[in-house]
C-alpha cells in the first residue's frame, strides 16, 4: 500500500464516524424516527459511495475491514475526547465489532 493510500483509507475512515457524530442526533432530534432513517440512508451511504464506489478506501490482500469497526473506532474516541462514559462507550464499540466481523463473515461467503 503506498503512502498515498494509506491517506485517502484514513479519510475515508475519518469521514464515516465523523458525519455519524455530527449529523445523526440532529437530525433525529429534528425529524424524530423519521429523521433516524433519513440519516441511515443518507450518511452511511454518503460514506459507502465514498469508500468503495470513489475508492477512498484501499484494501490490500483479502481481509475485509467492515465500516462498523470505523465507525466504532472514531465514535469511541470522540466520546472518550468529549468525556463521555468510556465504559458505557466500550460496550457499543464491543457491539459494533461483533456486528462488522458478522458483515465480513457474510460478505466473504459471497466470494
Amino acid at each position: 500500500m503506498t503512502f498515498a493510500n494509506m491517506i485517502t483509507t484514513f479519510a475515508g475512515a475519518f469521514i464515516f464516524p465523523f458525519l455519524i457524530r455530527l449529523l445523526w442526533g440532529k437530525m433525529c432530534d429534528s425529524w424524530g424516527a423519521v429523521g433516524g432513517w433519513m440519516a441511515a440512508g443518507f450518511i452511511v451511504g454518503t460514506a459507502w459511495t465514498l469508500n468503495h464506489g470513489v475508492g477512498l478506501m484501499v484494501q490490500s490482500g483479502s481481509a475485509w475491514i467492515d465500516m462498523a469497526w470505523a465507525a466504532a473506532a472514531g465514535l469511541f474516541v470522540a466520546s472518550a475526547a468529549s468525556g463521555d462514559d468510556i465504559g458505557k462507550g466500550f460496550i457499543n464499540v464491543i457491539f459494533a465489532l461483533i456486528g462488522g466481523t458478522l458483515g465480513g463473515l457474510i460478505l466473504s461467503f459471497l466470494g
